[in-house]
């Protein structure tokens, strides 16, 4: 895979399910414009770590259509590569 095929994502939500036993993670671009969305179980969590940024596939993020939803993610995408390196765990 090129890096032209690749882009950088933040974390920017991480929200837990209180019906089922999951964990949603959002990655988006800075420009919070293509995002990927990720559930995990509680129990698939464990050992994993969770960094501020990964490397994505573009052709595994979506494009974000909200107005709303894509200042979001670009501002807390923003907010996490200033306070954060890539690698980090958070």
């Amino acid at each position: 895979m090129t890096d032209e095929e690749l882009r950088q994502v933040w974390l920017v939500e991480r929200s837990y399910g209180h019906d089922e036993d999951l964990v949603t993670l959002v990655y988006a671009t800075v420009d919070g414009s293509l995002a990927r969305k990720k559930q995990l179980s509680h129990n698939m969590l464990y050992g994993k770590t969770i960094t501020a940024a990964r490397d994505e596939s573009r052709d595994d993020l979506d494009e974000v259509r909200d107005d709303e939803t894509r200042t979001r993610y670009a501002e807390e995408a923003a907010r996490m590569a200033e306070n954060h390196d890539p690698d980090d765990t958070v």
